[in-house]
């Protein structure tokens, strides 16, 4: 049928006149229809690879609604045995074979090299050549201690009381014999700054269950002698976004900035000013399309941290409320380990009250600073030994008294072990040793009054069912619910986990 040429410039009363039929699809209309579908396509698959698409209940696997509310309290992968964690970290290295690792054969071999129990051992151990001994037996006795008759070394007469609740791994092995990347290592799972720790990845998998306090806290040494080294990249979150990463109570003077409100404002204008800032960085954020949106979104959710922390972190962190025979359980009548027991009991009740991952560093930079032994480790030993061992204790009894335990995860151990041989000096010490140590776990689906693994018969290497640092990852996320080939986090076109390539969970100890 011919079209009406009187019609040809007036579409629509073509459209009414014109009963052929047109072509069912167009490359133009094919365009018009299907292009914006392309680019939706695309945007689903950017918002699945960051999880943001996947339902609330998958929150562990997918994050669900992640990026409205980072720290709302997500469901684990399976029902975990533990909600929590305590890690008490030993920092600078504890000597196995001064505290839990009973080696009755060094006193046998003591003074005599090395190289007859080991001729592969070049001599060295990599820091001092000149300062290497013969195989040094313990300074400290050990007696059987508990059900379960583990041996205990006399460093601890107050966690000894304790045994029937830990599993200890004396199995683990590590690589460095370096403080700094040995730390990176057993906090992130790779022995290199730059990536998320223990904390950040199960506050980020599981997020927090009170909203008005830190989802993960850190103390460090109270007592002037410094941080770890690498600082604050052993609780940062590094790539994930920086909502996960620790917040480091001050060991001096407001353990949080901005606790308390300026003078003369009252709630009212405080709100009114958080809201105003947040209308601005909202505005800012939705311009910006480079990676400092998230960075941005961490600082907003920071701004509202602070506010309700203000309210809930004095209160939590209000020790001295506590009965008097509680803070005597930790020691807080005693000088010599009062700090430490000040934060233990912190910790018990930012756990009490919600926060997922607790922190606490035993002892600061290097050396005789912290359990650094190379020099005196008797004395070394004996000082923080027995700064750490009447709190940590009272924490496990406390725990345990209040019902907490089982939920609860504690862990107690540091980046590396030590040499059984000694380093000479006045006082001799022992050398890092990343070939074998010693921590041990307690709570939280923990199996109690067990031992996993073995060194040698001196001490120097792991030797039977050796534990590397992921399968010790792998065992604390297994213990939380949370399966670590699962908790991932795309970055840089490569899917990223705190186990690497790596991790084995440690089914025997459970």
């Amino acid at each position: 049928m011919k079209r009406d040429s009187s019609n040809q410039g007036a579409p629509s009363a073509r459209a009414s006149t014109d009963s052929s039929p047109e072509p069912i699809l167009t490359r133009r209309r094919l365009l018009q229809r299907a292009g914006g579908g392309f680019g939706l396509i695309g945007l689903a698959g950017l918002l699945h690879q960051e999880g943001l698409l996947e339902a609330p209940a998958c929150a562990a696997g997918g994050l669900g609604n992640l990026a409205l509310n980072p720290m709302a309290p997500r469901p684990a992968h399976f029902p975990g045995r533990a909600k929590r964690v305590i890690w008490i970290f030993i920092n600078g290295g504890p000597s196995q074979v001064d505290t839990w690792d009973y080696k009755p054969a060094l006193a046998r071999w003591n003074g005599k090299s090395m190289r007859e129990f080991d001729a592969t051992f070049k001599n060295t151990t990599g820091f001092f050549k000149d300062q290497v001994g013969g195989l040094m037996k313990s300074p400290f006795r050990f007696r059987p201690r508990g059900e379960c008759g583990k041996m205990v070394s006399e460093l601890f007469p107050y966690l000894g009381q304790h045994v029937d609740k830990m599993a200890f791994i004396h199995s683990a092995y590590t690589e460095s014999n370096n403080h700094s990347p040995a730390l990176f290592m057993m906090n992130t799972g790779l022995p290199r700054m730059g990536f998320p720790c223990v904390g950040s990845w199960v506050t980020y998998g599981l997020g927090s269950e009170n909203q008005s306090l830190p989802g993960f806290v850190v103390m460090s040494d109270p007592r002037g002698r410094g941080l770890p080294k690498g600082q604050a990249a052993n609780w940062g979150a590094a790539f994930l976004p920086g909502v996960y990463q620790g917040t480091h109570l001050r060991p001096k003077g407001s353990p949080i900035d901005n606790l308390e409100r300026a003078g003369g404002m009252s709630d009212a204008q405080q709100r009114a000013q958080l809201d105003l800032i947040k209308q601005f960085n909202r505005i800012h954020q939705e311009q910006d399309q480079n990676q400092g949106e998230r960075e941005l979104a961490a600082r907003i959710e920071s701004f509202e941290l602070a506010y309700r922390m203000q309210s809930a972190a004095p209160e939590a962190i209000a020790i001295d409320s506590e009965p008097a025979h509680i803070q005597r359980l930790y020691g807080l009548d005693d000088p010599r380990c009062e700090h430490v027991a000040r934060q233990c009991l912190t910790a018990r009740r930012m756990v009490e009250r919600g926060v997922r991952f607790v922190q606490i560093y035993s002892g600061g930079m290097e050396n005789q600073r912290s359990w650094d032994g190379h020099a005196d480790i008797k004395g070394n030993h004996e000082q923080f030994a027995g700064e750490t061992d009447k709190p940590v204790a009272g924490l496990l009894a406390d725990l345990a008294q209040r019902g907490l335990l089982d939920e609860t995860l504690v862990i107690w151990g540091g980046e590396f072990g030590r040499l059984p041989i000694a380093q000479t000096g006045q006082k001799p010490g022992r050398d890092h040793n990343p070939h074998g140590f010693t921590l041990w776990m307690a709570g939280g689906g923990i199996k109690g009054g067990v031992s996993y693994g073995e060194s040698d018969e001196v001490g120097y290497a792991a030797a039977v069912d050796k534990v590397h640092v992921n399968d010790i990852h792998a065992t604390v996320l297994h213990l939380l619910g949370l399966e670590h080939e699962r908790l991932t986090y795309n970055y840089n076109g490569r899917r990223f986990r705190l186990t690497d390539v790596g991790g084995q969970v440690l089914k025997k100890i459970l």
